[in-house]
């Protein structure tokens, strides 16, 4: 909502809004933001020290902090999940510098909105004052588009800001890019959501003291006891915005029920299927994802379209269920049959390619052969065997015979002397040839399971071993 310029200076352009500048402390609510507009909007701090989260930018001496102390703005990009103060920031980077502020939303922007925005930055320098060009989404604009911005960039007309989702040194143009400074947001801990839910509840209660005067019987402030803000704070995921969205629903709906404490029944009715979410640390999701892994392990392709779907359904990112059907993969069907982590792959990118809901039916795909192909945990547990053997007996020289000898001087040293070329004996295997470090034992890692490819691969080792054996090497060595 447009600010009130002050009386010696022109209003700001249409399409910008006036920011005027914010002390150190500053207020917790915006005054120009009307009593009914949305909480999120109401609680957006106005200074600084008022943003809750960040500290890793904002807290004294850190990055972002510096840049508003210094006196002189920087374009910058700022990358990072929704709701974690992307365009708040922006806004107190026009607060800290007395510029006017032109917001874009790049999903509805184009050409002609960036050609307002410059003139509008042009009239703002002609009466001496900067200008902060925030783009939202900016990931969303083509090459063109953000090719737009370059020249006004480079001569100081207006200081840019883009916010993304999305990682910029794939989704910004370089040349973009290379004039900005990128600062990665970070999702809101659980500490940061319960600081960010009193402080709502105290906007909430505030709002009532405005109203309760008109009404009959009077408001009353909503309670949320802590199994109910548990569950808000988890299904808030770090975000923010979705946190206060929800806190602002479930209240109205206790106060159009009489209700002055929520509860988990109650958080179950208002928000509808929207508290089947959960956060990526909170043990209703490690709970599914557990269910889902369990039920591919289990040969069970029913029950794992079951957790897939719920899981989807419950706001999962299918991008997180998709490197764990590559785990999967590697972890439970391995070499008994191989193709499962080439499909694994696959419905991975494929989902990147297509997204929601078309790339999810991949994912579904990758999740029935999963659950359906012979499994083998063998070189899941001879990775964890080898990587044990090796931090209990260190770091061993490599025996001389297999050294790389690239030099003369290497294989007079004796680099490389005595070792067997396997492609030139007999089968193309070096029987009795010894490949461990001298003086250690040699271990056997990897026994393959009697299932799919792995009972091949275990028939072919038991005959070189046998050959081994033959040499005079000994029995087989375990």
């Amino acid at each position: 909502m447009p600010r009130r310029a002050p009386p010696d200076r022109p209003a700001a352009e249409p399409s910008a809004v006036g920011s005027g500048p914010a002390g150190a402390g500053g207020e917790l609510f915006a005054p120009a933001v009307g009593d009914d507009a949305p909480l999120a909007e109401r609680l957006r701090p106005r200074s600084l020290d008022a943003v809750i989260g960040q500290s890793h930018l904002l807290g004294p001496g850190k990055p972002l902090r510096v840049a508003f102390e210094s006196g002189r703005p920087h374009s910058m990009i700022f990358w990072g999940p929704p709701g974690v103060g992307k365009t708040t920031l922006a806004r107190l980077m026009a607060d800290a510098f007395d510029a006017q502020f032109i917001a874009i939303p790049a999903v509805l922007g184009g050409v002609k909105e960036i050609r307002d925005a410059v003139s509008a930055a042009q009239r703002a320098r002609e009466r001496g004052r900067r200008t902060i060009l925030f783009v939202d989404e900016v990931h969303r604009f083509n090459k063109a588009q953000q090719d737009a911005f370059l020249p006004h960039v480079e001569s100081g007309l207006f200081t840019f800001i883009g916010a993304t989702t999305e990682n910029p040194s794939f989704e910004v143009n370089g040349a973009l890019l290379s004039r900005a400074r990128v600062y990665v947001l970070e999702p809101l801990s659980k500490a940061d959501l319960h600081a960010l839910f009193e402080r709502a509840i105290a906007g909430e209660a505030q709002r009532v003291d405005v109203h309760v005067m008109a009404q009959h019987p009077p408001a009353a402030a909503i309670g949320f006891d802590a199994a109910a803000r548990e569950r808000l704070v988890g299904w808030a995921d770090g975000d923010a915005r979705r946190l206060l969205n929800a806190i602002e629903i479930v209240a109205g709906a206790a106060r159009t029920a009489g209700c002055t404490t929520v509860d988990g029944t109650f958080l179950e009715d208002a928000l509808s299927q929207d508290l089947r979410r959960f956060d990526k640390g909170g043990e209703a999701f490690y709970d599914q994802i557990s269910a889902l892994h369990k039920s591919v392990r289990g040969s069970d392709p029913d029950a794992s379209l079951y957790w897939l779907a719920r899981m989807i359904d419950g706001g999962a990112d299918p991008r997180y269920l998709a490197r764990r059907i590559v785990r999967m993969a590697s972890e439970d069907i391995g070499l008994a049959d191989p193709r499962a982590l080439a499909l694994a792959l696959d419905a991975a990118e494929v989902y990147e390619r297509l997204g929601s809901p078309e790339g999810e039916l991949a994912l579904a795909q990758a999740i029935v052969f999963l659950a359906c192909a012979a499994k083998s945990n063998a070189v899941y547990v001879a990775w964890n065997r080898a990587r044990a053997f090796v931090r209990e007996h260190g770091s061993a020289p490599v025996p001389m015979h297999l050294r790389n000898a690239p030099t003369r001087l290497m294989k007079e040293l004796g680099y490389a002397r005595g070792y067997r070329y396997a492609h030139d004996e007999s089968g193309g295997y070096a029987a009795g040839e010894r490949y461990f470090p001298d003086g250690i034992q040699p271990e056997r890692f990897y026994e393959p399971v009697e299932r799919g490819l792995e009972a091949k691969i275990g028939e072919r080792l038991a005959a070189l071993r046998a050959r081994d054996a033959h040499a005079g090497e000994g029995e087989p060595r375990r």
